[in-house]
């Protein structure tokens, strides 16, 4: 139930965040009509009205903190413990227009604020032989601390790499060609909508977020691929390492070599990967993907810790399974819509 409750707090922050994105891109589409101001005026103002009020919560905590000498302070360590949580919480609310370095610097500060608090709740509060509430306790801010930096970190990583974001209905190909060795760097997808999209040659990384009824063929990545938040879609995929979250009735047909992982996903099916274009047999074997070692069929639901089968994916039924797909040519797409072939 706790770890449900972690994934339904990550999932709304997620959303919450996303609409918080779009309520201030239309605020600024109408400032810049009424005042004919520019995106970048209204960035920087944003970013100085977030660092003046982010440097007074962070002294007003430091302070706090700076005057903890009382050893019965623990309902006042709590008080400083919430303040740190709703730092971090004005750090992920702003992440969408930050930037980069300003994110990172404010986790950092975040960062040092916590490790002073962890040694002064350390010197003055004194320890117990069972406590089972204060563990419990520290556990949920953990997890909450760990789920505000991953969501801000997830956005840093979508928002710098290079990709097809924000399209729909339409066919979106790359090809990274015949590279050197180390092959071509890292790729997103991101805000697509009845997509179909291509992707040939070696890859680092794949991060794909937020897909609905797309297909996505994808030839050989070097390291991992990184899936969340995607629904009535069809992948056809090779990596060394795959990590599927929030996946809703999505068939993946893989080549994977290490086992594939589900989180709070359900309706997903798995199939072996028959993709075909010109070149993918020396890619496959440039990326040690070139023999399949049956593990698309051996997933791992982190969500599912019984000893039965998880009920949230299944094997594609034989008769189901699509042939090879070849996206060497570009007249047509590969698929018509998921599940038609």
């Amino acid at each position: 139930m706790e770890e449900e409750n972690l994934s339904q707090k990550h999932s709304a922050m997620i959303s919450r965040l996303e609409n918080l994105h779009q309520s201030r891109l239309q605020q600024q589409a109408i400032s810049r009509s009424n005042n004919n101001s520019s995106d970048s005026t209204s960035s920087l103002e944003s970013t100085k009205s977030f660092l003046q009020n982010f440097t007074t919560s962070k002294n007003t905590i430091q302070s706090q903190l700076n005057h903890v000498t009382d050893p019965n302070t623990k309902p006042y360590l709590d008080n400083i413990s919430l303040s740190i949580t709703n730092l971090e919480k004005m750090v992920a609310e702003n992440s969408y227009y930050l930037p980069n370095y300003e994110i990172r610097s404010s986790l950092k500060t975040i960062s040092d604020l916590r490790a002073k608090l962890e040694i002064a709740n350390a010197e003055l509060l004194p320890k117990k032989k069972f406590s089972f509430k204060n563990k419990s306790t520290t556990k949920n801010v953990v997890q909450e601390k760990v789920l505000l930096e991953n969501v801000v970190e997830e956005k840093i990583r979508v928002r710098e790499t290079e990709g097809f974001k924000d399209k729909e209905g339409v066919l979106l190909v790359k090809s990274f060609g015949d590279l050197e060795e180390e092959g071509g760097g890292e790729f997103s997808l991101s805000n697509l909508i009845s997509c179909e999209i291509r992707i040939t040659g070696k890859c680092r990384a794949v991060f794909i977020h937020k897909l609905k009824s797309c297909r996505v063929f994808i030839g050989p990545i070097m390291g991992s691929i990184h899936i969340e938040q995607v629904e009535d879609c069809f992948f056809m995929l090779a990596s060394h390492q795959i990590r599927i979250h929030f996946a809703k009735k999505c068939d993946f047909y893989l080549r994977v070599r290490s086992r594939p992982i589900i989180e709070d996903s359900n309706g997903v099916r798995f199939g072996p990967y028959l993709l075909d274009y010109d070149g993918i047999e020396k890619h496959l074997k440039e990326c040690s993907l070139d023999e399949d070692t049956g593990n698309w069929e051996n997933v791992d639901d982190f969500r599912w810790l019984r000893a039965v089968q998880s009920p949230n994916w299944c094997v594609i039924p034989e008769e189901e399974c699509v042939g090879v797909v070849n996206i060497s040519g570009l007249e047509t797409p590969a698929v018509k819509r998921v599940g038609e072939f």
